[in-house]
């Protein structure tokens, strides 16, 4: 698995043997609940990465979340939907060395579809970040085997093939995201001690390290006979696509013995004890819990699942990446200010939910902000701007949220931060420009350039807007309409148009 990141560090660790036959997957299964026999490689923070490999440091949780239980913190939060086990709430408490208690460790799987994940993807990092920093380890899994046959849950039809370059591309990009957003994780944490500490309890895997060595005829005879076709037909998205017109094609139909065979793996190899998912997961979940079940023959319950809600927008529709406008969590398909802008833009009817399951923010301190923006004196987008901030600053790092905040300010109508390139810089990917030679742009009047430049229509829409007080040019309103473009408005080749506070033109000056 390729290295992605000056600050990070991926390494796996895989046996040549892929199955076991029950008597020593039974000593495996015994070995368990000792680290000491398991190799675990993490991706660590730059400032912690001389720290030994395979360490097992106590890790201790950030202060501000006390000794609280964390299935109870993601149902308080919103972010639990089902367990496979309610027993997996008297696992969860904090790792302790004292009552020699060990942590869990729980991994979420990301098929690399796409060259970044996107916002309904970032719960899912949510949710390990959560167990993360109450003192259990986490993994996050990317599907650069699994991705090559396509999940069915939640599909009407079924997912184009990708080629082995497209996914070899997708998976670093993914890797890289997720590292980087695991980082800022560890930054966040309230002291350097525990910064450190969390840097040590996450780690990015591929499943096809095991996957390229397996063999089919091994597979079908090791795990294939374990699987039930009823109970395999039964689950909801097996039931949908059969139900519909299209039907479900042999290969998608394998996809949860696939899904729930990683979970196997793991369990065996890594002490992997915990799969995460969306409410879409359920099926493919239980089929990796259903298999540690049949195989390894435990003696009560040492496997969980645990599902969360999709993050739905307000009129119920997923955030996805196949819809136009998808919020990706990569910088490079996604600028850090458009990101931002995004959330300071969400109606107020979803302001407090996505605080409150896409943020680390005391729920005490989220009861106030939805108290001021029920009060009669409460300012517009203070509970937005918060928002924003947040969850900016998780996925992109405080460079990122600065990069946005900057952008925001200079390129507000009207705001008296100068307008520089760098501030354009930020904004030049999301916002639609044009070009026109210096001569076609000097002494051409404003309303003539706004119609040129695509701001408006027709030149009678631009004189109104511009009676209405509408109308900006690099953010300075224009007042009257006989402005023309002199030297002094041109700010580093760029002229800048606005109408109103959203509608923006970059007019490149050759």
């Amino acid at each position: 698995m390729a290295a992605v990141a000056a600050t990070t560090v991926l390494c796996s660790s895989h046996q040549k043997s892929f199955f076991f036959s029950l008597s020593r997957s039974r000593r495996l299964l015994k070995q368990c609940n000792s680290t000491k026999n398991h190799v675990f490689f993490f991706v660590r923070c730059l400032h912690s990465a001389q720290q030994q490999q395979g360490s097992t440091s106590t890790i201790r949780p950030p202060e501000t979340i006390g000794r609280l239980n964390v299935i109870d913190i993601l149902e308080k939060r919103g972010l639990l939907e089902s367990l496979t086990s309610d027993n997996l709430r008297s696992v969860s408490s904090f790792y302790n060395s004292d009552d020699n208690t060990n942590p869990l460790r729980v991994y979420c799987g990301f098929d690399p579809t796409a060259e970044s994940l996107h916002l309904g993807n970032l719960l899912g990092i949510i949710v390990l970040s959560w167990f993360q920093r109450c003192g259990h380890k986490v993994v996050a899994l990317i599907g650069g085997a699994t991705a090559r046959i396509g999940d069915p849950s939640g599909k009407s039809l079924e997912r184009p093939d990708l080629d082995v370059n497209t996914l070899e591309k997708n998976t670093l990009g993914i890797t890289s995201t997720i590292s980087r957003i695991f980082t800022n994780n560890c930054n966040l944490s309230s002291t350097s001690t525990s910064a450190s500490l969390l840097s040590s309890s996450f780690v990015v895997m591929n499943n096809y390290d095991w996957w390229k060595e397996i063999r089919l005829l091994d597979f079908l005879k090791q795990v294939g006979r374990y699987a039930r076709i009823g109970t395999m037909i039964a689950k909801e998205s097996v039931k949908k696509r059969l139900e519909s017109e299209q039907g479900m094609s042999y290969t998608e139909f394998t996809y949860q013995l696939l899904q729930g065979y990683d979970f196997l793996y793991l369990f065996q190899n890594e002490s992997v004890n915990v799969q995460i998912g969306g409410s879409d997961q359920w099926g493919n979940i239980t089929a990796g819990t259903e298999l540690i079940r049949k195989i390894l023959q435990p003696e009560g319950d040492v496997a969980y699942g645990l599902t969360f809600p999709l993050l739905l927008k307000s009129d119920g529709t997923k955030f996805g990446k196949s819809e136009d406008g998808a919020i990706w969590l990569s910088p490079s398909m996604l600028s850090p200010y458009k990101f931002y802008q995004y959330f300071f833009s969400v109606p107020d009817a979803d302001a407090i939910r996505f605080l409150t399951m896409l943020t680390f923010l005391d729920v005490k301190e989220i009861d106030e902000l939805e108290n001021q923006m029920k009060s009669p004196g409460y300012v517009p987008n203070i509970v937005q701007r918060k928002l924003a901030e947040e969850v900016t600053r998780f996925v992109h790092g405080e460079d990122g949220l600065n990069e946005a905040l900057k952008a925001t300010e200079a390129l507000r109508p009207g705001a008296q931060t100068k307008l520089d390139w760098k501030a354009i810089e930020c904004i030049a990917g999301d916002v639609p420009s044009c070009s026109f030679a210096y001569d076609q742009v000097l002494n051409l009047s404003l309303v003539d350039l706004s119609v040129s430049a695509g701001l408006f229509d027709s030149k009678s829409a631009a004189r109104r807007l511009l009676k209405q007080g509408g109308l900006y040019l690099n953010n300075s309103r224009v007042d009257t309409e006989s402005k023309r473009i002199e030297p002094e408005d041109i700010v580093d080749g760029i002229v800048l148009l606005s109408a109103g506070k959203k509608n923006k033109v970059i007019v490149r000056i050759a």
